[in-house]
């Protein structure tokens, strides 16, 4: 019984994003059969997907990850894309571009897989590596305000990783 309430809670996720590609203008068949598959893909990868089966159904880190998307979609997007816009219309603005090494301090694959997708995402950074061993990511910057690792983690991935935490740590 727990594991068909876990297979559900997977497939919200799942339904959501064929919802945002369908754009909400389906018919009522086509909605019904999208769920039915999203079921269906949530039984065959749960158990690949789900690790640590207490932390699926915890509310609270359904809601650092809904306050956490739309965090990122308004705020720290904007705030990139207009740094980038303005590095675009602005020729003489100084860019500085250089690789730059960040410390992370999540556990879990989770984590960090959406750290390093959050930076890459955010136009002017792209992670090129992972050193896990050091737990450190190699993180392309388009302008570096300097190399120290405290630094780079805080204008970088600070507040990926917050979120990263409260949503899978």
């Amino acid at each position: 019984m727990r594991k068909v309430a876990y297979i559900i809670v997977l497939s919200i996720p799942m339904y959501l994003a064929f919802l945002l590609v369908s754009g909400l203008s389906v018919p009522l068949l086509d909605l019904i059969l999208g769920y039915i598959i999203s079921l269906a893909v949530s039984a065959l990868v749960y158990e690949v997907l789900v690790r640590e089966h207490k932390k699926l159904l915890q509310l609270h880190r359904l809601a650092y990850l809904v306050k956490y998307f739309f965090r990122y979609i308004t705020v720290i997007e904007f705030r990139a894309h207009s740094d980038v816009i303005k590095r675009i219309f602005s020729p003489k603005m100084p860019i500085n571009p250089g690789i730059v090494k960040v410390p992370y301090h999540v556990v879990s694959d989770y984590a960090l897989t959406t750290i390093a997708n959050s930076i890459t995402n955010t136009p002017g950074t792209v992670v090129v590596d992972v050193d896990e061993e050091e737990k450190k990511l190699f993180v392309h910057w388009i302008d570096v305000k300097g190399i120290e690792e405290e630094l780079c983690y805080e204008k970088i991935s600070k507040e990926f990783e917050e979120y990263a935490k409260k949503i899978f740590d």
